[in-house]
């Protein structure tokens, strides 16, 4: 926390995550006065699995971190597991990298947080947000909560970008809506030694099996952090009509039970933290005037796999470009000015509305009972279609890539958006 509270700044960014962080650094770089502000005081840890996707590595080195994720494991790929199986399936590279990372969330966040602090933003720790002022359609000031040690305060704005995660108190606060009818996910995840923590793969067991040996709609994990420890966790699919029937703590440890040979591991989970994550866009009321949610509180978080690194980072650097060229100012025309409310939704869909989708399709058929049961040992019997479901699976398929599964992860997509009855990041369509 800085001595002295800002009063006012030309953009305010609530939440200091890698979507909050991202925006702030990138809108700083632009030229705009920036305050990051963020309920905990940093390095603060965050329920997640550490594990950073040539997608995430990509944005990273854009931001001009590469030399620092230097001194982390590098990982070549995933190692897939289940039905009697085991394949390692490197990283598709195209137009990503070729490789992948772990670094833990307290560390990470710490280090890009201090990328926006360096690029100009202003930080403020221990400010949990807890009201907007409004000026009509407009939020013009944060009301911050007071504590034992300072009053509650308000910061002035002229936009305003919301990055408070899965929870989004103060998205809710806007208006924003998580709409659970399609597969959102439940996830749980612990620190444990390792004698294989320099291991050059991540690894996922598709097969997720629970105490009674049932077979779950989800995967476990162990993902390699190269000083001694691993990060281990389970997650679950769910929807509205098919909730995941799972204790998540019961569950980690059951996981790391069966693991415990194969990879050494030493001692009992500790560090147990839990997500439940909306996917897929599955969210509303994203944007205002002004105002902006993005990375996981927008619902930005692959519904195949889990992820939201790579999606927060993207995010933050996609609203700070169209702030760099006016938008949320109320001036001017067309879909970079004036205000946000559409400008928002219709670039998080141009980005990402056609993935999302057919994702979302696909984690919520997971959910029926027998699919998974079914479908599982054909995937897995055969190396080619799992290098495809890696690639798709993680969505590391970007618009340059002309290859014949990015065109048909594309197509999918497009009609898969076309038999929505609520697209990504919208309302109900009539």
């Amino acid at each position: 926390m800085t001595d002295q509270l800002p009063t006012s700044t030309d953009l305010l960014v609530v939440g200091a995550g890698p979507a909050g962080s991202a925006a702030a650094a990138w809108a700083a770089r632009s030229g705009l006065n920036v305050v990051l502000a963020d309920k905990e005081t940093f390095p603060r840890d965050k329920a997640c699995g550490d594990g950073l996707t040539p997608r995430a590595i990509a944005e990273l080195d854009r931001l001009g971190l590469d030399g620092w994720l230097a001194d982390y494991p590098t990982n070549r790929g995933l190692r897939a597991c289940g039905f009697g199986q085991e394949l390692q399936l490197p990283w598709p590279g195209g137009s990503l990298p070729d490789r992948g990372s772990a670094v833990p969330r307290t560390t990470l966040d710490h280090r890009i947080r201090e990328e926006a602090l360096a690029s100009g933003a202003r930080g403020v720790e221990n400010a949990r947000a807890v009201d907007v002022m409004r000026d009509g359609n407009r939020v013009i000031g944060v009301v911050f909560a007071g504590g034992k040690d300072r009053p509650s305060f308000t910061i002035g704005c002229r936009r305003l970008v919301v990055a408070d995660g899965y929870r989004s108190q103060l998205g809710r606060v806007l208006g924003r809506e998580w709409h659970q009818n399609t597969a959102f996910g439940v996830a749980a995840r612990a620190y444990v030694k390792s004698g294989r923590s320099q291991d050059e793969w991540i690894t996922s067991h598709l097969e997720l099996r629970g105490a009674q040996n049932e077979l779950l709609p989800g995967y476990g994990w162990v993902f390699p952090l190269g000083d001694g420890e691993v990060n281990i966790g389970v997650g679950a699919l769910a929807t509205e009509k098919r909730p995941a029937d799972v204790h998540l703590k019961d569950l980690i440890n059951v996981y790391a039970g069966l693991r415990r040979d194969d990879w050494e591991l030493e001692g009992e989970p500790r560090g147990v933290r839990s997500a439940m994550l909306p996917m897929g866009g599955a969210v509303s009321g994203v944007a205002g005037a002004n105002w902006a949610l993005i990375g996981d509180a927008a619902g930005c978080v692959n519904p195949l796999n889990g992820e939201g690194i790579d999606y927060g980072l993207e995010t933050g650097r996609l609203v700070a470009e169209l702030f760099a060229a006016g938008a949320g100012t109320g001036i001017g025309t067309g879909r970079s000015y004036a205000d946000l409310n559409k400008a928002w939704p219709a670039t998080l869909r141009e980005h990402y509305g056609a993935s999302f989708s057919v994702a979302r399709r696909l984690a919520t058929l997971l959910t029926v009972p027998g699919v998974l049961k079914l479908g599982g040992p054909v995937g897995m019997r055969s190396h080619y279609l799992m290098t495809i479901a890696l690639r798709v699976m993680g969505n590391l398929v970007l618009e340059e890539d002309k290859d014949y599964v990015a065109r048909l992860w594309r197509g999918a997509g497009r009609l898969s958006q076309r038999l929505d009855d609520r697209a990504p990041f919208g309302e109900l369509r009539y």
